[in-house]
């Protein structure tokens, strides 16, 4: 990690060491990103997100936003196979926690056409995250 790392304070750095609420079924992990699946919920909402401690798209090293799109590109792929949802949308945030993250996410057969595109519907699909991490793996 740089000059930026945090160890308190931080979901997604404790997430990254294993605690607290964010922790989910890893996906994908390398030197530079990590994936995974939300830990409750619909099935086929992951997370992108840089290992290094830095809150906002423009601070990233060209290898981490390359690191990022590749996996958010996987990601992408691995759910329209897996999954056939309408669409898998994805979406960068970061005002609630300061540390870079990147939403990908299936939109599923059945969605009312009128919830917006980022709200999660009641009724979505729900199985096992685990089992569908190790499909999704063979994306990356």
């Amino acid at each position: 990690m740089s000059s930026q790392r945090v160890t308190d304070g931080c979901l997604i750095c404790a997430k990254h060491r294993g605690d607290g609420p964010l922790v989910g079924p890893v996906v994908f992990t390398d030197d530079l990103v990590v994936v995974s699946h939300r830990p409750a919920g619909a099935l086929g909402y992951l997370f992108v997100e840089t290992r290094r401690h830095v809150a906002t798209l423009d601070a990233l090293t060209v290898a981490e936003a390359e690191a990022v799109g590749r996996a958010a590109r996987s990601a992408a792929v691995g759910l329209r196979a897996e999954l056939d949802p309408l669409f898998v949308f994805s979406a960068i945030a970061g005002r609630a926690v300061a540390h870079f993250h990147q939403h990908v996410f299936a939109r599923h057969q059945g969605t009312p056409d009128e919830l917006p595109w980022h709200e999660e519907w009641a009724d979505a699909p729900t199985g096992d995250a685990a089992e569908l991490t190790e499909r999704l793996r063979a994306y990356f």
